[in-house]
């Protein structure tokens, strides 16, 4: 989709894999099996394309379910982080309780492109004492090279583009 959210930007679209129940059911078949024995205690969703296969992941493993979004979203108390993106800046929020110290913790969105979310992402979740133990993509941009960003973590995309 050419110029969206803002002019000159290139948005991939998974609506259509996302209506497809046995392109969606191959889909999460395969994230279930990449991590079911990684003992993964809660599963991160970014907002808001994350919490569509971070919801069915944590399901599907037995992990808790955490949502990361914008501010003003989540009722409780929050930590919240800035970053930068490849159109401009936002924030992030998460529950102060959402995570344990020492819980083993996957990250999933639908898209890496720069990794400042991702990043900020990670930052939430090493202020809770959580533990990191994957990133997980649907569609990765490699020529934005956000997977440099995210250097020391195991990172999978089911997607890669040039």
């Amino acid at each position: 989709m050419p110029d969206f959210p803002k002019p000159g930007i290139l948005f991939y679209d998974i609506t259509t894999l996302l209506k497809d129940a046995a392109a969606f059911r191959a889909l999460t078949d395969d994230l279930t099996a990449r991590y079911q024995d990684a003992r993964i205690d809660k599963v991160v969703g970014i907002e808001s394309r994350g919490f569509i296969f971070g919801g069915v992941l944590a399901g599907r493993l037995g992990a808790g379910f955490v949502p990361v979004r914008k501010p003003g979203k989540l009722p409780a108390d929050c930590f919240e982080v800035k970053y930068s993106l490849e159109y401009g800046s936002n924030t992030l929020a998460i529950h102060r309780d959402a995570i344990g110290s020492g819980e083993r913790v996957l990250i999933v969105d639908d898209l890496l492109a720069t990794g400042g979310t991702a990043e900020a992402t990670i930052s939430l979740v090493r202020q809770l004492g959580g533990d990191v133990v994957g990133l997980d993509f649907l569609v990765e941009l490699k020529g934005l090279k956000g997977r440099e960003k995210l250097a020391g973590y195991p990172v999978h995309s089911t997607i890669l583009y040039s």
